[in-house]
């Protein structure tokens, strides 16, 4: 028998990772970088878990979008004060 792991609190990942440290050290940008990656995972892995049942996962996906807004108004908010975006 294989032990199952457990899932991540869906508001552990609400909050994006810096995407410009995401940025750094590569020779070329990529615009499939994504700072909310895990929260994206963590959506997959819910919906593996539990038969692909939507309403199961609802949390998941609300800390995605929570997770991609937060990153485009952070984007956003560095273009408009002159500071680089990647």
């Amino acid at each position: 028998m294989s032990k199952e792991t457990p899932l991540p609190n869906p508001r552990d990942n609400a909050k994006p990772l810096n995407y410009r440290e995401q940025f750094q050290g590569r020779e070329v940008t990529s615009r499939f970088i994504d700072p909310c990656e895990a929260a994206a995972k963590a959506s997959l892995a819910c919906m593996n878990k539990n038969d692909y049942d939507r309403e199961q996962c609802l949390e998941y996906f609300q800390a995605y979008r929570d997770c991609k807004s937060a990153w485009l108004e952070q984007r956003k908010d560095d273009r408009r004060n002159g500071r680089p975006s990647s």
